[in-house]
């Protein structure tokens, strides 16, 4: 943990004792929100050194753009193309760093298979549905997976 953090979730604590003394009842909402710092800050820190990469269909629909969205470098990135038997790899890639890579044709509906690994060599996989009409979009699905899906 930082010692920014420590500053507040100490600040956090000595208001909360202060309040404490005027009526316990705010001492206990102070407490709630102490908490909730409490572990938005241990989340943060789980998810410091997490690459994420996705793959997603350009405009055009001849090549597949591979961004690595997280926090880390990836490395060793493997990309395989459902059901176009169309396989490829990518050395590495830096945090908001884009790679692409071009098909002889459109593609009007794929699902692509990501493979990569983190620095530690971690492996991950995880498969994103590509269309040309954008129908692979799903927006109740979270940003950076935090239960289960790392």
């Amino acid at each position: 943990m930082e010692k920014n953090q420590k500053i507040i979730l100490a600040a956090g604590c000595l208001v909360t004792f202060g309040l404490f003394f005027i009526d316990p009842f705010f001492a206990l909402i102070a407490l709630v929100c102490v908490l909730a710092l409490l572990m938005s800050f241990h989340i943060m820190g789980d998810m410091a050194a997490y690459p994420l990469v996705t793959a997603e269909l350009s405009e055009n629909a001849r090549e597949i753009v591979v961004t690595n969205a997280g926090t880390e470098r990836a490395r060793n990135i493997r990309v395989a193309l459902v059901p176009l038997n169309v396989e490829f790899e990518v050395a590495s890639l830096d945090p908001d760093e884009k790679s692409g890579f071009s098909l002889t044709s459109m593609v009007s509906e794929a699902k692509a298979v990501v493979t990569y690994e983190n620095s530690a060599g971690r492996e991950f996989s995880r498969s994103y549905p590509l269309s040309a009409l954008g129908a692979g979009y799903d927006p109740t699905e979270p940003m950076f997976p935090i239960f289960g899906n790392k």
